[in-house]
């Protein structure tokens, strides 16, 4: 039965990686970057990338939005309010987004040559960092209303990060959170990943976080 079960599984993430290469080859032939942001729920995620995607429709350069989620349109309906192109992905039980799901919304957004995909995904730091969408990069969302102890409790998704965002920063008077020791706590999962803190209230680290974005597109 364990046999079973793990060919099973095996076949399942070889099938999704097959599906996810094909997409990254895509979107490369387009020079599209791609980035799959993943966070646990309540990171201010959506929010982050509203004012993202503003900022990059004020660059005039190309983006569209990917947005997952379990049920609703709330987060897409956000993001169309900018005027940025969104298709929203209803995964109902499931808990996370596959590269076959990112292919198909594919086919409902316009080319974006030199431009930016953004791909959220459903708020949820476990079955995220398994599953390849074709993307660059994941970008984790990592809130200071949460834990310092995130990074311990989940190495596989802070291990999978290319970039992490230490998000809602504009609160650190107002919680208990020690920003040196969850930095520390990162460092120890994933000593490699670049740190940005920033507010999507104050604006503070966007600057760092639209030059990584441009360096990212730069080598697209």
């Amino acid at each position: 039965m364990h046999t079973r079960v793990l060919q099973l599984e095996q076949d399942i993430l070889a099938g999704n990686q097959h599906m996810a290469d094909h997409v990254r080859a895509h979107l490369a032939s387009q020079h599209t970057l791609a980035l799959n942001l993943v966070s646990s729920p309540g990171s201010g995620k959506t929010t982050l990338l509203v004012e993202t995607v503003a900022r990059l429709k004020a660059q005039q350069r190309p983006v569209a939005v990917i947005e997952g989620d379990q049920q609703t349109s709330f987060d897409a309906e956000r993001i169309r309010a900018t005027g940025v192109q969104a298709v929203q992905i209803n995964t109902g039980k499931g808990c996370h987004l596959d590269a076959r799901m990112v292919h198909d919304a594919l086919h409902d957004l316009p080319t974006l040559p030199h431009g930016v995909l953004m791909i959220e995904n459903v708020g949820n730091l476990v079955c995220p960092a398994g599953f390849d969408l074709g993307e660059r990069a994941k970008v984790l969302v990592f809130s200071v209303t949460e834990g310092e102890d995130k990074p311990l409790k989940y190495p596989d998704m802070f291990q999978a990060a290319g970039l992490i965002l230490l998000h809602k920063c504009d609160l650190l008077p107002h919680v208990r959170f020690d920003v040196a020791r969850a930095l520390d706590f990162v460092r120890q999962v994933n000593p490699d990943a670049p740190v940005i803190q920033l507010s999507s209230t104050t604006g503070e680290g966007f600057d760092a976080w639209m030059a990584w974005i441009d360096a990212q597109c730069a080598a697209a």
